[in-house]
C-alpha cells in the first residue's frame, strides 16, 4: 500500500474514533439532564402535560423548587410567567413552572403559604364551600434541604404545632387527589363534572410530578392518573379551569394567564 494512502487510512480511523468519543460524551450529558427533570405531553388516558423532577436533584445546588408570588420592588403580585422570568438573575433558568394554588380577587393565596421560611398566609383548616374545602385538602411543602411532601392539612397542623416540621416553602389547596395511595373518598367515578385541572404529586419512584390536563377531566380521572399511571402516593389538586397554567418551553408551552402564587424549577447555571 502506498504511504500516502496508508496515512490517509490512519487519519480516517483516528477521526472516526474521535467523533465516536464526542458523540458518547454528548449522549451521557443529555441522559444526565433527563434523569434530573423532564417535561412531556401524553395522550393516554387523556391528553395532559407533565413535568417531573427527581427528588435527589433538589438536594444539589444546581436545582431548586421555589414558590413565587410578589415582586421584590413593590410587593405587587407577579401575575404572569413573563413577569417571573424578568425577575430571575442572569445565572438562573426557569425550566418549568405552574400556578401553585387558589387565590382571591386580588391574586392573594387563600391557603397556607410560606416562601423562603416566611409565613405569608396561615394554615386554613376551616370548613366551607368550593373545591378548596372539599375535605380533606392538603399542603405541598418542602424544607430547606428540598425534601418535598404533600400532607393533609390537619395532619400538617399538628406537626406545625408540635414543632416537628419547618417548611421553607408551602402552598395549600384542595382537595387532595390521592391520600396514602387512596383516591379522595368523595370523588365519584361516574361524575360528569369535567374541567381543565392541574395538580402535583409526590411519587413512589422518588419524583415530584406536576400535571396540567390539556382536556377537561373529572376529579376521579385526574386522581386516577396520579395514583395508577404516575405512581404517586399523595397528590394535591392545585386549581383548574381558567386558572390552570403551565410554562414548559421544552415542550412549547407558555400560558399567558394571570395567577397568584407560582411554583417553578430553577436551575443555577454557575
Amino acid at each position: 500500500m502506498p504511504s500516502s494512502i496508508f496515512t490517509l487510512f490512519l487519519s480516517t480511523i483516528v477521526l472516526a474514533l474521535g467523533l465516536s468519543a464526542c458523540q458518547q460524551t454528548n449522549t451521557n450529558a443529555a441522559s444526565s439532564d433527563t434523569d434530573s427533570w423532564s417535561c412531556q405531553t401524553e395522550d393516554t388516558p387523556f391528553i395532559y402535560s407533565v413535568c417531573r423532577v427527581d427528588a435527589t436533584a433538589l438536594a444539589s445546588e444546581r436545582y431548586s423548587l421555589q414558590l413565587f408570588w410578589q415582586s421584590s420592588d413593590n410587593n405587587e403580585p407577579l401575575l404572569t410567567f413573563d413577569a417571573l422570568l424578568a425577575t430571575l438573575p442572569n445565572n438562573e433558568t426557569l425550566n418549568f413552572a405552574m400556578n401553585a394554588g387558589m387565590y382571591n380577587a386580588h391574586y392573594a393565596p387563600i391557603g397556607y403559604t410560606v416562601i423562603e421560611g416566611k409565613e405569608l398566609k396561615s394554615l386554613n383548616t376551616k370548613e366551607g364551600g368550593g373545591n378548596f374545602h372539599l375535605l380533606p385538602n392538603g399542603v405541598m411543602w418542602w424544607d430547606k434541604a428540598g425534601n418535598v411532601q404533600i400532607t393533609e392539612s390537619n395532619a400538617l397542623n399538628e406537626q406545625l404545632n408540635n414543632g416537628d416540621v419547618q417548611p421553607w416553602y408551602a402552598t395549600q389547596s384542595g382537595p387532595m387527589l390521592v391520600i396514602n395511595d387512596e383516591i379522595h373518598p368523595q370523588f365519584n367515578s361516574d361524575s360528569s363534572s369535567i374541567k381543565l385541572r392541574n395538580g402535583a404529586g409526590v411519587c413512589r419512584d422518588g419524583s415530584i410530578q406536576l400535571v396540567n390536563s390539556d382536556e377537561p377531566v373529572t376529579f376521579y380521572q385526574f386522581a386516577e392518573l396520579f395514583k395508577n399511571e404516575l405512581g404517586c402516593s399523595n397528590a394535591l389538586f392545585l386549581d383548574g379551569g381558567i386558572a390552570s397554567a403551565l410554562y414548559a418551553p421544552s415542550i412549547d408551552k407558555q400560558d399567558k394567564k394571570e395567577m397568584g402564587v407560582m411554583i417553578g424549577l430553577v436551575e443555577n447555571k454557575q
